[in-house]
């Protein structure tokens, strides 16, 4: 079906990040964007961009001008401020325009590592103990060593490094202090897991599928830990990102597979993710899988995680971005009635009309 589709991205300016050196994470929406472009072009789609600058109330009004049939959504917040991730669902959900991936409420909550912890704590779902920290409250630390430090509300592995893993008070609150200025707000800190790392897409809305299981495997010099710092994932020279390997499908046997794609499947239900989400999971000591991240917004450029595990499950990069906007066509005709060429806010605009017929009638 040929549809007007608007990729809705997050323009990268100078932010916070350019001082800590983590630039090129903000610039990587850009590789997911052209991307995406191809493939929607290949699918003979034709396509419009919409990058978003502040203000929030500037980019609603760009928002409600859209005339499309979809949003492919890649907005991951304005520069330096994650927590406006949320504003393009929230607005195309108020607005009637279907949009790829989860809902703004999923977002929102997904962004607090905390507030995700504490969801899976009381659903049963394994995931590392853990405190909110800042200097002020060091002094309530009661978790056992080592620990890892990370900001609350952050992704991309911003704020990630090989400091981040400590295992005395005087390295604890050297962490959470950076954390604090960097970033603001409270630190997380949990108890660190050191065992093999998972991490499994899924797609879908109410019926949902795992794509292969991708193991991270590191063979990182004795002292570093092992962990995705932000250079892992974006600094080429770094020891981290040329040490650091990713295996998909992961070579484990189909009862540890099925574990770890049941366990990826009850997070993505239990948050209320549709569309698509990645699932980060780790072994504890005791061989216990623990979700360490619940990631509803994950990077979709071709050769990485989430196209990567698609590849592996025999889908195109084409293919991938069709089911993701065939799956918020589905997400949309739940709630349309009207053809699948026709948005919820054309059904209100028709009925609108309709309506305003029927009063000049009477």
């Amino acid at each position: 079906m040929h549809m007007r589709v608007a990729i809705v991205y997050n323009e990268p300016s100078p932010s916070r990040y350019d001082t800590s050196g983590e630039t090129k994470a903000v610039l990587g929406v850009l590789d997911a964007v052209a991307a995406v472009q191809r493939a929607l072009l290949e699918l003979g789609h034709d396509i419009i961009r919409l990058p978003l600058t502040p203000s929030l109330e500037q980019a609603r009004v760009k928002l409600r001008s859209l005339d499309v049939n979809l949003v492919f959504n890649l907005f991951e917040g304005f520069c330096g401020y994650p927590e406006t991730e949320a504003l393009v669902p929230e607005a195309l959900s108020e607005l009637g325009i279907p949009f790829t991936g989860c809902p703004g409420t999923v977002l929102d909550s997904a962004l607090d590592k905390v507030r995700v912890k504490v969801i899976l704590q009381a659903a049963g779902i394994p995931t590392p103990d853990f405190q909110l920290l800042n200097p002020q409250t060091l002094h309530l630390f009661q978790l056992d060593y080592p620990c890892i430090v990370k900001p609350r509300g952050e992704d991309a592995s911003h704020g990630i490094n090989e400091t981040s893993v400590v295992d005395n008070p005087a390295r604890l609150a050297k962490q959470v202090q950076l954390v604090a200025d960097s970033y603001g707000g409270g630190a997380l800190v949990e108890e660190f897991i050191d065992g093999r790392e998972f991490n499994a897409t899924v797609l879908g809305n109410s019926q949902a599928i795992v794509l292969p299981v991708s193991e991270i495997v590191y063979w990182l010099p004795a002292g570093m830990p092992r962990i995705l710092t932000f250079a892992a994932k974006w600094q080429p020279d770094s020891p981290y990102f040329q040490d650091t390997k990713v295996v998909c499908p992961a070579k484990i046997g189909i009862g540890e597979r099925e574990h770890v794609a049941e366990t990826a499947l009850a997070a993505f239900r239990l948050l209320g993710c549709q569309g698509y989400a990645r699932v980060d999971m780790r072994l504890d000591k005791e061989g216990r899988l623990n979700v360490i991240e619940v990631n509803p917004n994950p990077d979709i450029s071709p050769e990485n995680g989430a196209a990567r595990q698609a590849e592996a499950a025999g889908l195109t990069y084409i293919q991938f971005i069709e089911k993701i906007v065939q799956l918020a066509l589905e997400k949309e005709s739940h709630d349309n009635p009207y053809p699948p060429n026709v948005t919820r806010r054309q059904a209100r605009l028709d009925a609108n009309t309709a309506e305003h017929t029927r009063i000049q009638a009477v």
